[in-house]
Parts: C-alpha cells; sequence; structure tokens
C-alpha cells in the first residue's frame, strides 16, 4: 500500500545486496516521459495498469533483482501470476494511520486527489489488504521501523524461506 516504503525500502536493498532495482513507478514516468501524476491525469489509472502490466512481462525470471511496485499492482491477477514468477513477494504493511500519514507526505498521490482523502485511502486499503495477503510470501509491518530494519528483516525472512524450500 502507498505510504509503506516500497521505493525506500528497495533503495536500502538494493544498496545492501548489490542487486539492482527497478521501481514500476519510475519504469511508468520514465517509458512515457510523464511524472506518474501525469499519467493518471493524462491517460487515467487503467492505462498506468497496462504500462504496469507490459513491464512485469518483459522482466526476466531468471535475473535477481529487487522490484519495488505501486500498491495497486495487485489487482490485476496476470500481475499476480508474473510477481510470483519473477520471484518471492514481499507485503510491507503498517496500520491504516501510519500508512495514510506517510502516503499524504508526497502531494503527488493520484489516487488521493479527492475531496475526502482519508475515505479514499481507507477504501483503497480496505479492497486491497486481502490481496496482498493472498499473495505475500512475506509479510513485514513497517509502522516502527527504520527503511534499513525493514531491509534487514527481509533479508532475513528470504534467507529463511529459501532455506526451508530446499
Amino acid at each position: 500500500m502507498m505510504g509503506a516504503g516500497k521505493s525506500s525500502v528497495g533503495r536500502c536493498l538494493e544498496r545492501r545486496t548489490g542487486l539492482s532495482r527497478l521501481d514500476t513507478d519510475e519504469m511508468a514516468a520514465i517509458k512515457l516521459g510523464l511524472s506518474v501524476q501525469e499519467i493518471f491525469s493524462k491517460f487515467g489509472e487503467e492505462k498506468f495498469r497496462e504500462i504496469e502490466t507490459q513491464m512485469l512481462r518483459e522482466l526476466d525470471p531468471a535475473k535477481a533483482m529487487i522490484i519495488a511496485t505501486g500498491g495497486g499492482i495487485v489487482l490485476r491477477n496476470e500481475n499476480v501470476d508474473l510477481m510470483r514468477q519473477l520471484g518471492t513477494i514481499v507485503w510491507l504493511e503498517a496500520n491504516e494511520e501510519t500508512l495514510f500519514e506517510r502516503a499524504m507526505r508526497k502531494k503527488v498521490r493520484p489516487l488521493l486527489q479527492t475531496e475526502t482523502p482519508r475515505a479514499t485511502f481507507a477504501e483503497l486499503l480496505r479492497t486491497r489488504t486481502p490481496l496482498y495477503a493472498r499473495i505475500a510470501d512475506v509479510r513485514i509491518d513497517t509502522a516502527s521501523l527504520s527503511h534499513d530494519e525493514v531491509a534487514e528483516m527481509i533479508l532475513n525472512k528470504i534467507g529463511n524461506l529459501i532455506s526451508t524450500r530446499q
């Protein structure tokens, strides 16, 4: 969900592991030469979701990398299938208050540009939470952790997950 720290934690993981990091929001912006907010404004959410799916299709499952996605990527079943092929899915979560406060730090959240951003956020979270829960291999509560602490937890949990699968 927006505000969970996906992009920031992705950068921490990139520094710690030396793996390439891809951020689907950044990739969409580069692909169209527009900010995410401009993409939503000019083309709408559906076009943005199409771009996300296209980007996932182009990634090589054999190449180890860190992929930070937008919170809505779970809305398409095809995206979930593609993400599963790419590797371990980590759900960064926090309580609603924390997520909303963090999300509002950036004034460029296209989905929150409504008359009642708090209510909109609550509805997005209510809709997406079961989707995140269904697909997550690893779940980490980020509410009281620094980005580096979250990155460390991810590395520990993924290491444990891999060792139990072998």
